[in-house]
């Protein structure tokens, strides 16, 4: 899976599909003047995803031809729990096993399709933004770092994340009708733990499905309303929102300067609102999702909210950030640097801590033979790379080692876009708070110096495009924990994004002309990646059985709020992704005799288990579980459907579906 760099976190099922949502803003009077803006249930944008999309428009035809890098942009809500195995770069494939096509093509080709569906319904209308605190969904787990920043600065904030969630609604012009909503709120996608393996979009994932679910019996909102919640500078945001604790009998916090607990980290964990249950922090998941959902209904249904309207702009460009030569304001020439991981980034966080003796905070080297030897044979970092990343020790030079093919992004995306005084800043790495305050707030002053936008609304959305990791401000960096020691360029990171991005800011102006330089491309990785992740072999019922057989079947009662659960046997969901479909479905009895799905793996409380029995014969279960309290169905008759795709010693593969028995609900 995908997020916490942990390679025993195999996928072992489904929890909630994960969707791509698509949201296209244009002038009807020039169909050249269009944005995509991208939120997809994965863990970061990525180099190779973005590549795969801007194709597959491509293959759609002519109509799909005003897509293109300038204003294709490619987000995601940073789930933890996702898949993993399809992203460019060799660093991150690394403990999913390298790159796996059918992971790969099943976000593209659903992320095209979005984009194929907006596009397909694209109407006039308009756009409004409204704002709302949310002060319960989130906390800062770098705290020590942030203090870091000027007390002037941070002065001038009365909290240490960002708790506004900024909020687009569209509506259709023809009835009025709204077809969806946009939000920027940051908080991480680590409520559910690196101990479980269920596949789900996490706590953004709930409220995109909270709202949708709740939107659909509104009169005036649209059929396949859309409901997006992008991140926004999330960097050193928690939804544990309890703190980090000492889980080694203490009972005490974890330490602030380095979280860790008697010297080390793999003690500290942050805890969720629903901290003790032993279930991977699922309810605590639904519970800070559900504070986003509440959030955003909340603007949608009373916010005094501001018509949006004026041009549409886009521009995108690629910088080389090896050795990228800027001033900053004061007059200094500085330069950022070939990427490169700290040794604080091996100790991980209080969402997820790393192994070994790495603790954050870590201005030194580590005594660990395994890590020396792996950041030596890499690629050692000569005297200058070390002091271009001074006061960060050099774990992993990444961005000087190309083999078998490249580590880690040197060439980094610039993209903004713009609709009338909106403007989105489209961020490739994971700004922390006080980043993006700062990104914002330097776009904002020069739009209103530069008579672009008198008041302009300036939001930044990602880990977008290419995933470069993180970005802090100079003051976090030189403490070096996490964040900090994951800030790839160097020192200067921040300010030479910032730079490239107001560099290009005329592209945004109501008169401009043209495009921006292409840039150096970057390494396209997707044909040389390698793959160490076994196939489906074949699968096997077992003695006497047949797929979809009832192993251990549902009883004939039960009183709503109960858990319930039936166990099939299985055959390998990787034969078979069923995109569009679904693995399990719960359906209920109608008076006339016929069955209705009311239930599928989308939904957050059906839940879809596989589990391999024996790897010789082929053998696995797979298992159904409905917790019935937390929608609440009715009274009546249910029973449960199993989709499953088997595989032939031959390599043929066969569908087959599987049914429990019937059970009343009281």
């Amino acid at each position: 899976m995908m997020g916490y760099a942990n390679s025993a976190q195999v996928g072992s099922g489904v929890r909630q599909r994960l969707y791509s949502r698509a949201f296209i803003v244009g002038d009807p009077s020039d169909i050249s003047e269009r944005f995509v803006y991208m939120v997809l249930d994965t863990q970061s944008g990525d180099t190779a995803i973005r590549n795969g999309i801007l194709e597959g428009l491509q293959e759609l035809g002519p109509e799909y031809s005003m897509y293109t890098q300038k204003n294709v942009a490619v987000t995601a809500t940073h789930s933890h729990s996702g898949p993993g195995a399809w992203l460019n770069y060799l660093l991150p494939q690394i403990t999913s096993l390298g790159f796996d096509q059918q992971s790969y093509r099943a976000i593209v080709d659903g992320a095209v399709l979005s984009i194929q569906r907006a596009h397909e319904n694209l109407a006039p209308g308009t756009i409004s933004f409204g704002s709302a605190k949310i002060n319960d969904a989130s906390i800062n787990r770098s705290l020590f770092a942030y203090l870091a920043n000027p007390a002037a600065e941070r002065a001038r904030y009365t909290d240490d994340v960002d708790k506004t969630m900024s909020l687009l609604k569209f509506s259709r012009a023809s009835d009025g009708k709204s077809v969806g909503i946009l939000n920027w709120f940051p908080v991480h996608g680590t409520s559910l733990l690196a101990n479980q393996t269920l596949v789900a979009g996490d706590n953004k994932g709930v409220a995109a499905y909270l709202f949708e679910q709740d939107v659909s019996a509104d009169a005036d909102a649209a059929d396949r309303f859309v409901a997006g919640f992008s991140q926004a500078n999330v960097g050193d945001t928690t939804p544990n929102i309890l703190g980090a604790w000492c889980e080694d009998g203490s009972n005490s916090q974890c330490r602030l300067n380095d979280t860790t607990c008697a010297g080390r980290n793999q003690d500290c964990h942050g805890r969720g609102p629903y901290f003790g249950l032993d279930d991977g922090g699922t309810k605590s998941c639904y519970e800070i999702g559900k504070r986003q959902f509440e959030g955003a209904r909340s603007i949608y249904d009373t916010a005094d909210f501001i018509p949006v309207s004026g041009n549409v702009r886009s521009f995108h460009t690629f910088v080389d950030f090896s050795n990228f030569t800027f001033t900053l304001e004061n007059g200094s020439v500085v330069s950022t640097c070939p990427a490169a991981m700290g040794y604080s980034f091996a100790a991980g966080t209080s969402d997820g801590s790393g192994a070994f003796d790495f603790v954050q905070n870590n201005p030194g080297t580590s005594s660990n033979p395994f890590w020396n030897a792996v950041g030596g044979l890499i690629a050692e970092p000569n005297e200058e790379q070390k002091n271009c990343q001074y006061p960060k020790p050099v774990l992993l030079n990444v961005g000087q080692a190309e083999r078998p093919y490249a580590w880690a992004p040197n060439i980094v995306d610039i993209q903004v876009l713009r609709v009338g005084q909106l403007v989105i800043i489209v961020s490739p790495g994971e700004a922390t708070t006080m980043s993006g305050r700062r990104w914002r707030e330097a776009v904002h002053d020069q739009l209103v110096a530069s008579n672009t936008i008198a008041e302009p609304i300036v939001v930044l959305g990602g880990p977008a495009n290419s995933y470069v990791h993180y970005i802090t401000t100079e003051e976090e960096y030189n403490i070096q924990r996490y964040e900090g020691a994951s800030t790839l360029y160097g020192p200067h990171t921040l300010n030479a994004f910032i730079n490239s991005t107001l560099t290009h800011l005329p592209y945004l102006a109501d008169d401009a002309k043209g495009t921006p330089p292409a840039g150096p491309s970057p390494p396209d990785n997707r044909n040389r990646s390698v793959s160490f992740i076994s196939r489906v072999v074949y699968d096997g019922a077992g003695f006497g059985q047949d797929f979809g057989q009832v192993k251990t079947d549902v009883s004939e009662f039960y009183t709503r709020g109960a858990i319930i659960s039936a166990t099939f046997v299985g055959a390998n969901p990787r034969n078979n992704l069923r995109l569009e479909g679904t693995f399990v479905a719960v359906e209920r009895g109608n008076a006339d005799g016929t069955w209705t799905q009311i239930k599928s793996d989308e939904d957050w409380e059906l839940v879809f288990q596989w589990k391999r029995v024996n790897s010789l014969t082929g053998t696995s279960d797979v298992t159904v579980t409905w917790d019935t309290g937390l929608t609440g169905p009715g009274v009546g008759m249910y029973r449960f459907r199993y989709y499953g795709d088997s595989k032939s010693v031959g390599g043929t593969i066969t569908p087959f579906e599987g049914m429990s028995g019937v059970f009343t609900l009281t």
